[in-house]
């Protein structure tokens, strides 16, 4: 186990946010499916075109290219939601991570404003999106949080219509969890349909599969490849990458918790486990328990882990709890958790992170599932100007603008003024046009009153 310090870990962790990486498994796989070695943007730009071109007969075609089924019914039929079980127990705990998400959810300002004053009404109206998509991995395994990740804060902000696509299995089903999930959501639009072929029918629409406003949720590199793409047709959350988690140990942490929280993210394939400690005895009592913790995983989660933990964990030696933060900081990750003698005292540090975890009883797998925030965050560095997905992401902001006569002979001077030095003749003629003698013929009503 190789240990940074100083300015090597600075530029270790330092970084931007890059094309993501194309393991060499999934070159060969584009060259066995479509007879060439093409790359992944090439070949997300072929399904999405065929999707625009022939709806859904794409989608179909495609489907039983990639995933081993031909689906004749798109969509989910009613009887299926509605036959759809899992054992209680599961139940129960979809039915839990989903109310604790709204309740979450429901505390964030989701309102807009609307100020009058002496000048008139200044404010903002906020509107839900009429339509959203919400994409659910679904290949190795149901991702169930994900729905409900992404589908609670689009309700709570008042979007009206969801629609999730998910890819099925190979014998044409969609995993029941994840029906049990929606039907619990209210979600009744749901199509048997994954990959990138998904998102471009949800940014194009066809004759089964409607267009949407914006389409959230994580997927893999085709997915975010196709999300990049269709942006502007429709509007995209977020480009999330693989998953990473930034732990900052002092010596007073538990070696077996700080070696869990890694893998718990690094059984994510291509997830990047980080750790920030200001104990050297600690680094090794942990690189001693994850052996141990690695071993002690079933297959294939091993491998995934071990891949993630030998390929790009790095292990950082800070020389004082205030450099570890400032090293987080500056690795801007998706989870940053505090494994420390006193957690709170360092909130106030962060300054960029998807999400904070504070203590031994909060490890970012709780939050993945049923803490309350969305596990929807910010990757690959970009948590330093991007956020979770909330309530914002699926609603619009529109400015309200109601100024009186009295408020555009004060300010209308100086908007005109600003309109020449910027070259916009016509502007500060339209300004000018109310403040002129000519103006008094304006029609009744042209001014709101004061």
């Amino acid at each position: 186990m190789q240990v940074l310090q100083g300015q090597d870990a600075r530029r270790a962790l330092t970084r931007t946010f890059n094309d993501l990486p194309v393991p060499d498994a999934v070159l060969a796989r584009i060259k066995s499916t479509f007879g060439e070695p093409l790359s992944p943007e090439a070949v997300v730009e072929r399904l999405l075109a065929d999707v625009r071109a022939r709806g859904d007969e794409a989608l179909r075609d495609w489907t039983e290219r990639l995933d081993g089924h031909r689906p004749e019914a798109l969509a989910v039929s009613a009887a299926e939601l509605a036959a759809a079980t899992v054992d209680e127990a599961l139940h129960d705990a979809i039915r839990t991570a989903i109310a604790r998400v709204r309740a979450f959810y429901a505390q964030q300002p989701a309102h807009g404003f609307l100020n009058h004053g002496p000048d008139g009404a200044l404010g903002q109206l906020v509107r839900p999106l009429g339509r959203v998509g919400v994409y659910v991995p679904g290949g190795l395994a149901p991702l169930i949080s994900t729905l409900i990740h992404t589908a609670v804060p689009a309700q709570v902000a008042g979007v009206p219509e969801i629609v999730v696509t998910t890819p099925p299995a190979r014998d044409g089903t969609v995993h029941p969890a994840i029906l049990v999930a929606a039907r619990e959501l209210g979600i009744s639009q749901i199509f048997k349909v994954g990959g990138a072929q998904a998102i471009g029918a949800l940014a194009y629409g066809t004759p089964s599969i409607p267009a949407v406003d914006k389409i959230a949720g994580p997927g893999n590199l085709f997915v975010v490849i196709a999300k990049r793409m269709v942006y502007g047709m429709a509007g995209i959350e977020s480009l999330p990458g693989p998953t990473e988690t930034l732990v900052v140990a002092d010596d007073s942490a538990s070696a077996r918790f700080v070696a869990a929280d890694l893998l718990a993210q690094a059984e994510h394939n291509g997830a990047e486990p980080v750790l920030v400690s200001t104990s050297r005895e600690l680094l090794l009592a942990v690189q001693a328990e994850l052996h141990g913790q690695l071993e002690a995983l079933p297959e294939p989660n091993r491998s995934w882990a071990r891949d993630s933990v030998l390929a790009r964990m790095k292990v950082v030696l800070a020389g004082s709890l205030d450099e570890a933060l400032d090293l987080a900081n500056l690795y801007a990750p998706e989870h940053l958790c505090l494994l420390t003698r006193d957690p709170w005292r360092l909130l106030g540090r962060v300054q960029r992170a998807g999400g904070v975890f504070l203590g031994e009883a909060s490890m970012e797998a709780l939050g993945d599932y049923v803490a309350g925030p969305s596990h929807v965050m910010p990757t690959g560095g970009t948590a330093r100007f991007m956020s979770p997905v909330n309530v914002r992401d699926f609603q619009n902001i529109i400015s309200v603008v109601g100024l009186n006569e009295g408020a555009l002979r004060r300010i209308g001077p100086a908007g005109a003024l600003l309109a020449r030095a910027e070259g916009l003749e016509a502007h500060a003629r339209a300004i000018e046009s109310r403040l002129s003698p000519e103006a008094e013929g304006s029609p009744p009503g042209a001014f709101l009153p004061t």
